[in-house]
């Protein structure tokens, strides 16, 4: 019990690697403890894509850069803000030693006539596929592998569906980079009393 919990405070988000790859068996033993999550009706909805090659990491990367230059240009913001942006976010997906990409599909979830309970089935297959990723950020933490999750697929979906090929109802909802971490990081949190009610 104390070695989760421990783990659990120990982990941080990391986002820079060293060179070497991820092992496959490492990487089996991820996707192993994601799918493991708990889920809205046992449904499992989540979907997964490896990315380890770097022609694949620069096509993703390249798509996605062009995506977000066109949104910070309608936004008005500056060129060099554009560029520096862009770039950072194509260096922390090209960097990575190993992208994990995680989608959901609503294949296997009910299906409701009212936009209502539609709403909220999407949502809960979107919480499941959450519970996954953070599965794999402590199961890459108890492995002495870095990892981080980038919501960055939610501002781009069609450009990542057509840059991976992927199914029509694979839904991306973030990347997790992972490697062994060149960084290390000390965070806060805010005290608990600030986000609990007790009724």
């Amino acid at each position: 019990m104390q070695d989760t919990l421990e783990s659990i405070r120990a982990r941080r988000s990391l986002r820079r690697y060293d060179a070497r790859p991820v092992a496959t068996e490492l990487v089996d033993q991820l996707l192993e403890a994601a799918i493991w999550a708990p889920s809205a009706h046992n449904r499992q909805p989540w979907r997964f894509v490896v990315i380890s090659g770097a022609a694949t990491k620069h096509r993703l990367a390249t798509a996605m850069g062009e995506q977000l230059r066109r949104d910070l240009a309608a936004d008005g913001l500056p060129a060099d803000f554009i560029e520096r942006d862009a770039g950072r976010s194509y260096a922390r997906l090209t960097a990575a030693p190993l992208l994990i990409l995680l989608s959901l599909s609503l294949a296997d979830m009910d299906a409701y006539p009212d936009e209502r309970r539609a709403r909220n089935e999407a949502l809960m297959a979107a919480q499941s596929t959450a519970m996954a990723g953070q599965n794999i950020l402590l199961a890459a933490h108890a492995l002495g592998l870095g990892a981080c999750w980038l919501c960055a697929p939610l501002f781009c979906p069609e450009t990542v569906r057509r840059t991976l090929d992927l199914p029509d109802d694979w839904q991306p909802q973030g990347l997790i980079t992972v490697g062994y971490a060149s960084e290390t990081k000390e965070k806060t949190r805010h005290p608990l009393g600030t986000r609990v009610l007790y009724r």
